[in-house]
């Protein structure tokens, strides 16, 4: 089965090991970034989005104006622009791009975040309400005739885009969200669903629930596994090195050098944080080389747990996802710029290759 490979290109330099610096928008990281994803063998990069940061559509169409075959994922959170709007807007992008578009859905757990643009739906409210967004989005991509829509949050009359997408699958939604009300919108909408970095028991739970989830639309979705690698030419080198950030991530949270993650102490606002500090609370280094030490400093604000070891190493335990049922892995380092360079030499090719040979050998198995 085809493998994708996802990187991140910020805004700027920064990680939880790294204090940021520089303008909110620096241009030459951006290209710098766009550049060694293009070239390292990337699929996509994540452009992020924040109720605090740039605009990540706009982020895109800077993007694909510098790169060539550099697809993008833009996160998107429902709710603050017409879902006709928007839908437009992606694809008039992804018609400039030739169809290098994607989007990442975030309806977002954390109410204060959500209070900084305004909303102040419960979580459950802005998951319903993102899925009223998304039935009137496609129905924008797809209808070849105006169309009326009548929901709890949304009602539209006569909706209709000129622009549709290019390809014939339109624009790829990605999903994250790990609550009850989360997985009853991945199911209907969701082409491909995104987890963290959990153990392999979680994953294969998750994975799952979502396919339960799926079923009755008739739908099978990919699923997207994010992660933050570590990368050594030894094991304990590698090992070394995640120590080292560790260090490096603590005494940056002691300077007050990190504005947007949250207090580890604090209680987690989202399911998929707290699956991640449930995974943590099990150990710092679980099933085979799954690390989760900054996660639990940082409370699991984000994709925060990594694969530490050799590239062979982490290919093979990459493997296992892939055996359980991950097509898409979201890799990005600690190191924004040098781990992306990394990633491209040393780790993505090792995983494509493994795949190759594994998918290469089923149908022999299956026959034997």
């Amino acid at each position: 089965m085809p493998i994708e490979f996802i990187g991140y290109i910020g805004n700027f330099n920064a990680s939880e090991a790294i204090a940021r610096s520089g303008p909110v928008i620096n241009r030459q990281h951006i290209a710098a970034a766009a550049a060694i994803h293009e070239n390292g063998g990337f699929d996509r990069a994540l452009l992020a989005f924040h109720s605090t940061s740039p605009e990540s559509i706009l982020v895109g169409q800077y993007v694909t104006s510098i790169t060539r075959h550099l697809k993008l994922m833009i996160a998107h959170r429902p709710g603050f622009t017409a879902p006709t709007v928007a839908a437009r807007q992606l694809a008039t992008l992804d018609h400039l791009s030739d169809g290098r578009i994607a989007v990442h859905i975030i309806t977002g757990g954390n109410d204060q975040e959500l209070a900084q643009d305004g909303d102040h739906l419960t979580k459950d409210e802005r998951y319903a309400r993102t899925s009223e967004y998304l039935d009137i989005v496609r129905q924008e991509w797809t209808s070849q005739q105006p169309f009326d829509y009548h929901g709890k949050y949304y009602k539209v009359v006569r909706g209709f885009s000129e622009v549709k997408p290019q390809g014939p699958d339109g624009i790829p939604v990605y999903f994250g969200g790990s609550s009850e009300a989360a997985l009853a919108v991945a199911g209907k909408h969701a082409d491909v669903y995104a987890l963290w970095g959990e153990t392999y028991a979680q994953v294969a739970e998750t994975i799952e629930r979502v396919r339960a989830a799926a079923a009755p639309f008739g739908r099978a979705p990919r699923f997207s596994l994010s992660l933050r690698p570590i990368l050594a030419e030894t094991e304990e080198a590698a090992w070394a090195k995640a120590d080292r950030i560790l260090q490096r991530a603590k005494a940056l949270r002691a300077a007050g050098g990190e504005r947007l993650i949250r207090n580890g102490s604090e209680a987690p606002p989202n399911e998929g944080s707290r699956r991640l500090l449930a995974a943590a609370a099990q150990g710092t280094r679980l099933d085979k080389r799954l690390w989760t030490e900054i996660a639990a400093l940082t409370g699991a604000s984000g994709n925060s747990t990594s694969l530490v070891g050799t590239p062979d190493q982490v290919a093979d335990a990459m493997l296992d996802y892939y055996d359980l049922g991950i097509t898409t892995f979201l890799i990005r380092g600690f190191d924004p710029l040098e781990d992306a360079f990394q990633y491209g030499r040393d780790l993505i090719p090792r995983v494509r290759a493994l795949v190759a040979q594994r998918d290469k050998a089923a149908p022999r198995e299956a026959a034997a």
